[in-house]
Order: structure tokens, then C-alpha cells, then sequence
């Protein structure tokens, strides 16, 4: 069914080693390979290259290598194994980079809004701070009316505080913060499939009539642009990651195509 090349048949090879040992060998591997915010105590530079080897289960493992497997073959017979690799190799560190700026962001956001909070806590902006950045939690809506009720309580603004303090200092220290997978890679890959096969008819599960790839792609960067900018409870897939292999491999191909004799 699939025509593996070289450089697509030892990536999948790669990518189905590293779960097995994640899952039965060495899990430490997960912690330390996983990309972490800069600025926690689990961040090493090492993890821009390694996270992409990395998955968080055999479901978020065969999603991504069946992209790889369906779309990287044509664009390795085009290019050759060495800037195919290149390729790969660019669009998910360059995703990764790309991610972490916006992490760090939002992480810049969370902090203003925990220091705003400590200058004026009110139970209105305790239970704001939760429900922007924090959907999923419960349990912090009985303090917050509580401290709007009794504002100048001394009890309900330290334990309001501290439960701010904590929720930063978590999501920036978790061991589980770590975001791992090929799918930065993968976006670079259905980018530079579409732009060279533009026209190119794709039968996908979802989809009950056939797509052109350059139609399929822009749809696909268009959801996860608005999903995003508005994440919904229990979403725990790095949208902008997703963007950053798409914005990247743009930004290559575009490089690439300056020596046009070279890239075809």
C-alpha cells in the first residue's frame, strides 16, 4: 500500500524504537526529550531536537508516522534522502522554536495577571485569573465568592494567593509539562506536499468527497489557527507547534527555490 523510502522507512523505524523504550526501557526518556518552557528546572536545549521522537502513546504515534508514511515518499523521491531529512529535521526544531515563543508569551501573560492579583486581590479577578487561564480546574469558585464577599478577609486573600502562586509555578515547573511529537515535522511535510502537488486529490476518512491538497492544507491551517487562539477545555494539542512546521516549511521552500536548478 505504502512505497517506503529510505529516509521515511528509518524515521518511522526511529520514532517506533524511541516509544517502545519511553513506554517499557528508559521512560526517563520522556521527561528529559519532552520540550519544556525555557525557564523551567526540565529544560535543556537538547529537547528542540529530541521532542520530535518522542510520543505520548501508540494512538499519538501511528496519527503522525501515517502522515509521514502517506505524504513523505513522493516529497523524498523529489528531493533525494538528504534534504528530505533536512527537511524534516528544520520544520520540527523550527516548530518548536516557534512554539516556545509562544509559550513563553502567554507564560509572560499568566505572570502579569498573578502580579496584578497580588496588588489588588478581589474574588472577581481570582475567579477571572482560573477561568482564563486554567478552564479545566474547579473548586475555586466557593474562595472566590467568598473573597468577594468578605474582601478585606485575610485568610481568603493568602489562600487565594497562594493558590494563584501554585498554579504559575506549576505549569512552569510540571514534570508533565513537556510537549513531545513529530507533528511540527509532520505540518512542514503536508505544507511542502501541497505546494509542490498542489492539485493532487486526497481521500481522507473525514472528508466523504475527494480534496485537493492545497485546499485540504488551508483548511487544516485555518482550524488550527482558530483552535488555537480559542482553546477549549481538556485541549491539550499544541495548535501553534502545528503552525510553526507549516509557517516554517513555507519559509524553506521559499529559501530553497532560490536556487531553482537545486531544489527540482
Amino acid at each position: 500500500m505504502f512505497n517506503l523510502t529510505p529516509t521515511v522507512r528509518n524515521l518511522l523505524i526511529a520514532n517506533v524504537l524511541f516509544l517502545v523504550a519511553q513506554q517499557s526501557l528508559l521512560p526517563l526518556i520522556t521527561q528529559v526529550g519532552s520540550l519544556y518552557p525555557i525557564g523551567s528546572p526540565y529544560f535543556f536545549p537538547w529537547q528542540f531536537f529530541t521532542y520530535m521522537f518522542l510520543h505520548a502513546g501508540w494512538g499519538h504515534l501511528i496519527s503522525n508516522m501515517f502522515g509521514l508514511i502517506s505524504f513523505g515518499p513522493l516529497l523524498e523521491q523529489r528531493w533525494g534522502a538528504s534534504r528530505f531529512l533536512t527537511f524534516w529535521l528544520i520544520c520540527g526544531v523550527g516548530a518548536g522554536l516557534l512554539y516556545e515563543g509562544v509559550r513563553g508569551y502567554e507564560m509572560h501573560k499568566m505572570e502579569v495577571a498573578r502580579q496584578e492579583f497580588h496588588q489588588s486581590p478581589t474574588g472577581g479577578d481570582f475567579a477571572n485569573f482560573f477561568r482564563s487561564y486554567f478552564p479545566d480546574a474547579t473548586g475555586y469558585e466557593s474562595l472566590a465568592g467568598a473573597l468577594e464577599r468578605n474582601p478585606q478577609n485575610a485568610e481568603y486573600i493568602n489562600a487565594a494567593t497562594r493558590a494563584v502562586d501554585g498554579a504559575v509555578i506549576e505549569t512552569r515547573d510540571s514534570p508533565n509539562g513537556g510537549m513531545l511529537g513529530a507533528s511540527g515535522a509532520l505540518f512542514g511535510i503536508l505544507f511542502a506536499f501541497a505546494y509542490l502537488f498542489p492539485n493532487t486529490e486526497l481521500m481522507l476518512l473525514f472528508f466523504p468527497f475527494p480534496i485537493k491538497a492545497k485546499y485540504f492544507v488551508f483548511l487544516y491551517a485555518v482550524y488550527e489557527l482558530y483552535a488555537g487562539v480559542h482553546r477549549t477545555p481538556g485541549d491539550n494539542v499544541a495548535h501553534f507547534a502545528h503552525l510553526g512546521g507549516l509557517l516554517i516549511g513555507f519559509i524553506v521552500l521559499k529559501f530553497w527555490e532560490r536556487g531553482r536548478e537545486r531544489f527540482y
